[in-house]
């Protein structure tokens, strides 16, 4: 049985590290959805773009933590997929990891280069793996992970498939000191002569219209943590009468209600043109749902604070760690760089694009 198909894989990270329970839990069920299909997900443009979204919503609902890993893994497979990627491993869990701090970069020679190694050759486009990269959600329990990489000569980037359990990675032994996501344990990873493989040529990741399918996913989980909050607030409203305090619920959840169908919406419409333009940039469209859902959310934690108060913060354990989680997720957007970008595309586009 591979490593990866192995029920204590996903446990096997507590012999490297000190792991909390929670991080331990995130990574079996990462690995249960993989082995059930549940992570075999719609590819984006596929004209199921919309069922796609849906499920990294319900993840998101559930514990964003795992949405973090589960997007990662689903992202990982698409982007395999459109570059033309050979099948992954059965039962294998990956990691997406495309971060590019200036104090981490990760760099690869061909196989073949240096005499003592040619022997291990496994094809042109087997290479070796040199360097730091940061930010690696789940790489203490992921079989794979799929990263950018760069020439020694500062060309690309380019991407790399490696497998994780090899003499060659070493996952950070530092604790993870974050409180919010905390279980999605984006820790550093070192290689040190790590056997990879190429992924597309040099810029394919960035440049393939999947770049922005996948970021316009993320929203999607954004909005899934977002109405495990509502959810909280509509039960609390749902059950009260017409007293000065129970209107001002009401009123929180008139502000909630709104936005949250204005994310959905866009999001469906963002959706129902992908599957309709597959390979046309999708750029604006990614940037509007991002930026979207990163308002609605934030307006759904205010709101449900101050109706609700500290009582759901401070006795209800899903709550308060969705609470904690979700506004670290949400700096995953680029705040106003998003709303930059945004503004140059309209100023470029036709003004009709605002007409009903």
């Amino acid at each position: 049985m591979p490593l990866s198909d192995s029920p204590e894989h996903a446990l096997s990270i507590s012999a490297a590290v000190p792991v909390p329970s929670h991080e331990l839990e995130v990574a079996q069920s990462l690995q249960e959805l993989v082995a059930t299909g549940l992570a075999d997900l719609p590819a984006p443009g596929s004209g199921r773009t919309l069922e796609r979204w849906q499920a990294l919503a319900r993840v998101g609902s559930q514990d964003l933590s795992l949405a973090k890993l589960f997007e990662g893994h689903t992202d990982a497979l698409a982007i395999m997929r459109e570059l033309g990627a050979p099948p992954v491993p059965p039962g294998s869990s990956w990691g997406m990891w495309a971060a590019e701090p200036p104090d981490a970069k990760v760099v690869f020679l061909p196989i073949g280069n240096d005499a003592e190694k040619s022997d291990a050759d496994d094809g042109a486009h087997g290479i070796w793996l040199e360097g730091r990269k940061a930010w690696c959600s789940g790489a203490r329990s992921v079989s794979h992970g799929l990263l950018t990489v760069w020439r020694s000569d500062g060309s690309g980037p380019f991407l790399a498939s490696v497998a994780m359990r090899q003499p060659g990675v070493e996952v950070s032994k530092e604790v993870w000191p974050a409180i919010g996501m905390a279980a999605s344990a984006s820790v550093d990873v070192v290689f040190s002569s790590a056997r990879a493989q190429l992924i597309g040529q040099a810029g394919a990741y960035l440049e393939r219209p999947g770049f922005w399918h996948g970021g316009a996913g993320i929203a999607a989980c954004w909005l899934g943590g977002a109405h495990s909050l509502a959810h909280a607030l509509w039960q609390a409203t749902s059950q009260v009468g017409q007293s000065d305090k129970h209107l001002l619920r009401h009123i929180a959840l008139g502000k909630v209600d709104l936005a949250l169908q204005h994310t959905a919406a866009l999001l469906r419409e963002a959706a129902a043109w992908i599957d309709a333009h597959p390979a046309a940039d999708a750029s604006a469209l990614a940037l509007r749902v991002r930026l979207s859902a990163e308002a609605s959310a934030e307006l759904v934690l205010t709101q449900t604070g101050r109706a609700l108060g500290a009582s759901p913060f401070c006795k209800d354990a899903r709550f308060a760690r969705m609470a904690c989680d979700l506004p670290v997720y949400l700096r995953q957007s680029h705040a106003e760089r998003d709303f930059a970008a945004l503004g140059e595309r309209a100023a470029a586009a036709e003004l009709q694009s605002w007409a009903l």
